[in-house]
């Protein structure tokens, strides 16, 4: 029979390491919600980054028709034995991904297709979409659990004050979506904020063709210093003189009076091909 949460980490006599912001997750509807979000079908892999008491672990393994569970601290193997006894599509690696290179990566998982699903520490959530959005790894969705304002970065619209450059990076090579957001008081230990469910379809095949490399550049120069026009950071960033830049941004047409947040990927792409 399947330990509460709480109980296991008792019986284990487990001790929370707050430089990982370990929350966990006890509440069966919210699993079970996250997996549903995630589209997980018996046909899938699932690599999930962060096993942490094994509850949304358990959740996906009963979905999936394979798992592999990334997590960092060791001291989780008792938790583990209790919460993830029985499970025969599971494997547990205690390994960083964030420090692992692709072929490391794919000798655990394999070439095939996988999707991404994690409750994560928030101070590795844009890394760690990065990581997977950036390979070369045949990544097809991450269902992410983050703090609600990073959450309303991920998806923004330009023109608001969330709109940044990681939404433009997420725009780049897929697309994100809320799925649904989450109290504070859905977690134990409960964290300092609420938080959100994202769901970032990846299409690798995205703006196929054009210079991605140069696009990403354009955008981090164009949020760099925010509350200057384009003209001015590209004029930074790039070296050009402001006549040289509002030129570009006049062929591109866009008004050289522009600020960064207020263009569309669609209108960096256009940007992108002046230079």
């Amino acid at each position: 029979m399947e330990m509460k949460m709480k109980d296991v980490l008792q019986a284990t006599s487990f001790r929370f390491n707050k430089a990982l912001g370990q929350n966990f997750i006890s509440d069966t509807n919210l699993l079970k919600g996250i997996v549903t979000d995630s589209g997980i079908t018996p046909d899938d892999v699932v690599v999930e980054i962060g096993t942490g008491a094994g509850t949304l672990t358990r959740q996906i393994a009963s979905v999936a028709k394979q798992v592999y569970s990334f997590e960092v601290d060791q001291n989780l193997i008792p938790v583990h034995e209790l919460s993830l006894s029985g499970i025969d599509n599971l494997q547990v690696i205690f390994r960083d991904v964030l420090k692992m290179k692709d072929d490391e990566f794919k000798s655990i998982v394999g070439e095939g297709e996988f999707k991404v699903v994690a409750n994560l520490p928030y101070y590795i959530t844009t890394p760690l979409i990065m990581r997977f959005l950036e390979s070369e790894l045949n990544v097809t969705s991450l269902t992410i659990m983050v703090q609600e304002e990073v959450g309303r970065r991920l998806v923004a619209k330009p023109n608001t004050a969330d709109y940044s450059a990681i939404t433009l990076a997420v725009l780049l090579r897929g697309e994100g979506t809320i799925t649904r957001k989450v109290g504070r008081n859905m977690f134990y230990p409960a964290p300092n904020v609420d938080s959100a469910v994202v769901r970032i379809d990846v299409d690798k095949d995205k703006l196929a063709g054009e210079n991605k490399a140069l696009i990403h550049k354009l955008v981090r120069s164009a949020f760099l210093m925010r509350r200057k026009t384009l003209v001015n950071n590209l004029n930074a960033s790039f070296g050009l003189s402001k006549a040289e830049a509002a030129e570009k941004l006049i062929a591109a047409g866009l008004d050289e009076r522009v600020r960064g947040e207020a263009l569309s990927l669609e209108d960096y792409v256009n940007l992108s091909h002046q230079f």
